[in-house]
């Protein structure tokens, strides 16, 4: 069954105060679990004001603990200056690796940090992943909805910027699939740039590919 009405939407998707509530991803029926919260002004001022070329890009798969020290080597590499902003991002994506880690019960985590100017991966699609996660820490978050046979959702809803998404993928081992569909927001020719983590769960390490898309 498809579902295609708002109230679908709402029944599909679950918002959650705080880090404990993207668990409700298990729940049956549940296929996107957003957690709401607000960016500390000053951080989003500072990341806002990065030069595009500072902001951090990386593919890297690895071990939930390891992220932090990935991060510093990143964010040294890319000149992001030495400050309490940069070291927020760094435990903040550090935080959420840990609880997505043990929300999938994962041992490695496929993590990137992709730098969007253009109009990546606009159309409405479901990733071919069990779950993702997505957190848009600059620019316009992720957008979602209900599909109706296939067509883009005729009510489309935007994360907050800094609100981690969980999403539900094709492997996901539920089924049928609920019809929630998202997307990276049109943004070209807006002179907007948006920085975004995703994360997935690595089952065997050693065969992973490292395909994946942008959101």
């Amino acid at each position: 069954m498809i579902l295609d009405t708002p109230a679908d939407l709402n029944h599909c998707t679950e918002h959650a105060s705080g880090p404990s509530g993207l668990s409700a991803i298990h729940q049956p029926g549940t296929s996107a679990t957003v957690w709401e919260r607000t960016p500390l002004s000053g951080f989003q001022r500072w990341i806002d004001a990065l030069p595009p070329e500072q902001l951090p890009r990386a593919r890297v798969i690895l071990r939930p603990e390891a992220v932090c020290d990935a991060l510093l080597e990143i964010a040294r590499l890319h000149g992001i200056p030495d400050c309490p902003e940069r070291n927020l991002l760094i435990e903040d994506i550090s935080a959420l690796a840990l609880i997505f880690a043990d929300v999938m019960k994962c041992d490695h985590l496929q993590l990137r940090l992709d730098v969007i100017q253009t109009n990546a991966c606009r159309k409405f699609h479901i990733d071919a992943v069990s779950a993702r996660l997505i957190c848009t820490y600059r620019g316009t978050g992720t957008q979602y909805g209900i599909s109706e046979d296939g067509a883009d959702p005729a009510e489309i809803l935007t994360v907050p910027t800094g609100s981690p998404i969980i999403l539900r993928g094709t492997r996901w081992p539920e089924t049928p699939l609920s019809g929630l569909l998202h997307r990276s927001p049109p943004i070209a020719g807006t002179g907007e740039t948006r920085l975004l983590l995703v994360l997935d769960p690595v089952e065997d390490p050693e065969k992973a590919d490292g395909t994946g898309y942008m959101h």
